[in-house]
């Protein structure tokens, strides 16, 4: 792809009520190289849990706010605790796709103050969670998934019971808004690909409206 994202507005589906997937929409090359210099600032760190354990998943973020975990809950935070300095600043390929794709769920004026990136190496999962820790839910969540594919699932209103699976591909961004906005949702073990086996690694961006 040679534009900043794809202009693939066709391709775009709406999953359920408050669900939109484009296909293919994130220009994956230059995302990947974006990743890996925010990284070299912030690197990956496995999160704790409230109950002392830490994530399988590794994390890190970029923008005004970037989430963190541990015994005390989930919180955002101004500063990188690893590193004491604030985070690395969104780039702005980043920002721009983050609201050309709210905009073609309908979502107009989304500003996401934050990026979560998630690294999910061949077999890790998340499991089922909200993401509830924002000031105001009315702003999407705003999904981009690069690398390996991966099987995400909406649990709905509660914890059990996967309602939907839905497979997201290389470049593709996933929007999660009004109903949906606080639905359970997780993702599923990551598989090797075996048409790609030098492929071995998932990164998930999240953008949101943290404040």
């Amino acid at each position: 792809m040679n534009d900043l994202f794809a202009d693939q507005a066709e391709k775009k589906q709406s999953i359920d009520v408050g669900v939109t997937l484009l296909k293919g929409y994130a220009d994956t090359d230059l995302f990947t190289t974006l990743i890996h210099n925010i990284l070299s600032v912030s690197p990956l760190r496995h999160m704790g849990t409230t109950m002392g354990h830490n994530m399988r998943v590794t994390t890190s973020n970029c923008g005004e706010y970037g989430g963190n975990s541990d015994i005390n809950g989930y919180r955002y935070l101004a500063k990188d605790p690893l590193t004491h300095q604030s985070w690395p600043d969104m780039p702005d390929a980043f920002y721009k796709l983050a609201v050309s794709a709210a905009e073609q769920a309908g979502i107009l004026n989304f500003s996401p103050d934050s990026c979560l990136i998630n690294h999910y190496p061949i077999g890790v999962q998340m499991g089922s969670h909200q993401d509830k820790e924002e000031l105001d839910f009315s702003w999407p969540i705003v999904s981009v998934s690069i690398g390996l594919s991966a099987i995400f699932q909406i649990f709905g209103q509660t914890r059990s019971g996967v309602e939907r699976e839905i497979q997201l591909d290389h470049g593709d961004v996933l929007i999660l808004s009004g109903p949906a906005r606080l639905y359970y949702h997780g993702v599923k073990a990551i598989k090797p690909d075996k048409l790609q086996p030098n492929l071995t690694e998932r990164f998930n961006l999240t953008f949101r409206t943290a404040r």
